[in-house]
């Protein structure tokens, strides 16, 4: 498969200009041919702004049936209830997220098995440090996570030196 498209090849091309050159004639050649490129361009054209078009019409359809679904989802159309457990689990994290940030945190032990009961050991609180007597000012609680300092290990270079690799920084 070569040339213009399936089934014309390079030879059937040439036949065709040699057919051309002796129909038309040396001449008049060049404006056929400039005839034909323009009615190519504007057969191209045509079929870019249908294709353009049907696309435009496809998103529109996917628009309106997203925009269906939504509806259904406001009103509560198709909706199917979840069950008694689901709505336990529910309000358990609904109950985590009000409850007060000065009551203590229960965590589960991490020797248990997944099958056993769960056994709850509250959180032990952070020793408080006294703040030291060359620091500057004490910093602003932060809203956000700090960052955990990254292992430091050293690594021998070409040159016989050692210089200190640091990994990835890690959130907390």
């Amino acid at each position: 498969m070569g040339g213009l498209g399936p089934g014309i090849g390079g030879f059937e091309i040439l036949v065709i200009g040699i057919v051309a050159l002796l129909v038309v004639g040396p001449k008049d050649l060049p404006l056929l041919m400039r005839k034909i490129g323009k009615v190519m361009a504007r057969a191209r054209a045509m079929a870019n702004e249908f294709r353009s078009s049907f696309d435009e019409m496809a998103r529109q359809s996917e628009l309106d049936e997203l925009r269906k679904e939504v509806q259904a989802l406001r009103t509560g159309q198709g909706m199917v209830p979840l069950g008694a457990e689901a709505d336990a689990a529910f309000r358990e994290i609904r109950d985590d997220l009000n409850r007060p940030l000065d009551q203590p945190v229960m965590l589960a032990a991490p020797d248990e098995w997944p099958d056993s009961p769960p056994v709850m050991t509250p959180l032990e609180a952070e020793p408080a440090t006294a703040p030291k007597a060359k620091a500057k000012a004490a910093p602003k609680a932060r809203k956000t996570p700090t960052k955990a300092a990254a292992p430091v290990a050293s690594i021998k270079t070409a040159s016989g030196k050692s210089r200190p690799i640091r990994a990835k920084k890690v959130d907390l």
